[in-house]
């Protein structure tokens, strides 16, 4: 069997097996995006036993839960209650599931840890490894499904005449799920939620094959299922290739017993191994996290959809409806229904009171204003860094000191010797500051794309927390250290240009300071590139440093 058929063959067999437990296994990620492929997949989710219906990624509270219906209330002088989503059960298809919400990803693990009437199938499109269904509602689902290539001709999943039973009477070995959690622990899963899903499976499979008691071919099928697209670091295997060496005394002291079940238990745990390795494709094995390593938890698929953080000052109302999220504008909606009275009246004589219709109702809104992060990248390299960096901390302390009126945030990225390094993340406090800052290292070389790399990283993690990122670049212009860490001036330009193309695509305003002792033409091209200003001060000082930059954000 190829490996597109395998993949394939994986991903029916997980549907049927959620067909039979679908509440029990939580549902499925299907990582596809748009494609006839995809809809061979949605096709065959009509086997599960709940109604499927689609949730798009900004239902409001409403939706969810329900509410009343304030102008059928109003009207009819009678409580009118909406049911919301989570009403009856249901197969809760999720489309786009790499922007679905932090908070909605939060209802919606509290309603699969505390009901039994819903399973979830999120549609993840993420283009990007970064882009993915939220980890808190991916731990909750028990299948990754992914499969590659067109779809291949359906083969039987179990001999005809085979009747399928129903899991829960289904038992699983003793030994079964400690097996699978100590297989886990060796795939780097640090979830405890895979195994017991995978025990899950286990007895799913079992009823799909019409045992009642759960084999090993069980157990390897739920490993390969549930555990394999977790991994995040290849099992090591437990013998090596050196001579046998005579066993301790207490292990001499054991009998024969002993040996003989540790030789039958072996052979098990090696065979999970196997399949677990046999179902991890090859562009998995490249991407996995090696061991002992940290994961950034953060991505665009849980990504954060808020754009500012502090209400500005109010705007006109606008017609809109109560969602949960919206505050109603109580004048502007009795003055939006005041002119229509006399004729509601008319055409409602036996409703007393007000007449107020969804058409009335006025929402607040306001002008809001996201906190501005300057973003300073200071060439801390070579024999004049120490003047350099004296400068650097000047002006961000004078900046810190007005940022308690203005509200910014201010962050430092050192880049010396062969890369950048983030000595200030944002902040706003002057006395934290102060203490970073007079550890600041300088000397070596100048590995220019370095710094302009991590400053793409950080206005990306600035804009994921509501704030407006500034770059401000302080440097000489004489990179000659590339991306790589090797010293190659011809390449560390290249590598300097192509950063900031691609800090440029962010759209966020910069600044290049040309701090040599006269003015770089390759600093002006550079300013170019970011499509920023260029101010060349060859013997500033911090208190026209800080003018500078404030005269250049200021105008923008």
């Amino acid at each position: 069997m190829t490996q597109e058929a395998e993949s394939w063959h994986r991903a029916r067999l997980s549907i049927a097996l959620l067909a039979l437990d679908p509440v029990g296994l939580g549902g499925a990620v299907v990582r596809m995006r748009a494609s006839p492929m995809r809809d061979a997949v949605l096709t065959e989710l009509q086997a599960i036993p709940l109604p499927l219906k689609k949730m798009p990624p900004n239902i409001s509270d409403e939706q969810l839960y329900g509410s009343i219906d304030l102008s059928a209330t109003l009207s009819t002088s009678q409580i009118i209650v909406l049911k919301g989503f989570f009403y009856n059960s249901t197969a809760i298809l999720l489309t786009m599931a790499e922007r679905c919400p932090i908070a909605l990803a939060a209802k919606l693990s509290l309603e699969l840890d505390t009901t039994d009437k819903h399973c979830l199938i999120a549609l993840d499109e993420g283009a990007d490894p970064d882009e993915g269904c939220p980890p808190a509602l991916a731990d909750r689902l028990a299948f990754h499904i992914s499969p590659q290539g067109r779809p291949t001709a359906p083969t039987p999943l179990v001999p005809a005449g085979t009747p399928a039973l129903d899991p829960a009477g289904v038992s699983l070995g003793e030994d079964a799920l400690e097996d699978l959690t100590q297989l886990a622990v060796q795939l780097g899963i640090d979830s405890l939620r895979a195994p017991l899903l995978a025990s899950r499976a286990a007895k799913a499979h079992a009823a799909l094959f019409g045992r009642s008691v759960a084999a090993f071919e069980d157990v390897e099928a739920a490993a390969a299922l549930v555990l394999a697209p977790r991994a995040t670091q290849l099992p090591q295997d437990e013998h090596d290739d050196t001579p046998d060496t005579p066993p301790p005394p207490e292990a001499e002291q054991d009998g024969e017993d002993n040996d003989t079940d540790t030789q039958q238990e072996l052979p098990d745990g090696d065979m999970l191994i196997a399949a677990v390795k046999a179902a991890l494709p090859p562009d998995i094995l490249g991407s996995l996290v090696p061991a002992g390593t940290s994961r950034n938890a953060q991505g665009a698929g849980a990504g954060q959809k808020r754009k500012s953080n502090r209400r500005g000052r109010p705007l006109p109302s606008q017609p809109g409806r109560l969602d949960g999220a919206n505050r109603i504008d109580l004048v502007a909606t009795l003055r939006a229904a005041a002119p229509w009275q006399p004729i509601r009246r008319e055409q409602r004589p036996d409703v007393s009171g007000l007449h107020i219709r969804s058409s009335d109702i006025r929402i607040k809104r306001f002008q809001e204003r996201s906190d501005r992060l300057l973003i300073f990248v200071v060439d801390a390299s070579g024999s004049a860094a120490v003047s350099r960096l004296g400068e650097a901390k000047g002006a961000i302390e004078l900046l810190l000191a007005q940022a308690y009126a203005t509200r910014d945030h201010v962050s430092l990225i050192a880049f010396r010797g062969t890369e950048a390094e983030v000595l200030l993340p944002p902040n706003k406090s002057l006395v934290q500051t102060k203490k970073r800052l007079a550890a600041l290292p300088g000397g070596g070389g100048t590995p220019l794309a370095s710094g302009l790399l991590e400053a793409r990283a950080m206005v990306d993690a600035g804009r994921s927390k509501g704030l407006t990122p500034s770059v401000i670049l302080i440097t000489d212009g004489r990179a000659n250290v590339a991306l790589d860490g090797t010293p190659n001036r011809a390449q560390a330009r290249t590598d300097a240009t192509r950063c900031a193309t691609a800090l440029t695509a962010t759209n966020v305003p910069s600044l290049v300071i040309d701090m040599s002792n006269r003015p770089q033409a390759g600093l002006k091209d550079l300013a170019k590139t970011l499509q920023g200003d260029y101010i060349a001060l060859p013997r500033a000082d911090a208190h026209k440093l800080s003018a500078a930059v404030s005269a250049s954000l200021d105008a923008r």
